[in-house]
């Protein structure tokens, strides 16, 4: 999935991309094991697609909304 595509979706939206993309990629590695995987690269795309979503969360997550009222 694309970073633009990611960063469209809502934090609960990334976290369902993010379960569906963890159980894809145990899909993938047994088929690979097991010499069934046609393309290999389709596991890269996977574990990006993780590591985008990951990083979004963590991002949403550290940034924290200004309160006026706490300004000097």
């Amino acid at each position: 999935m694309k970073l633009h595509e990611l960063r469209e979706k809502s934090a609960d939206e990334l976290r369902s991309v993010l379960a569906e993309a963890r159980v894809s990629l145990v899909s993938l590695r047994m088929k690979a094991a097991a010499s069934q995987l046609k393309n290999v690269r389709d596991i890269r795309r996977t574990k990006k697609t993780i590591a985008r979503a990951l990083t979004l969360l963590s991002r949403s997550a550290n940034i924290t909304p200004i309160d006026p009222h706490q300004l000097p």
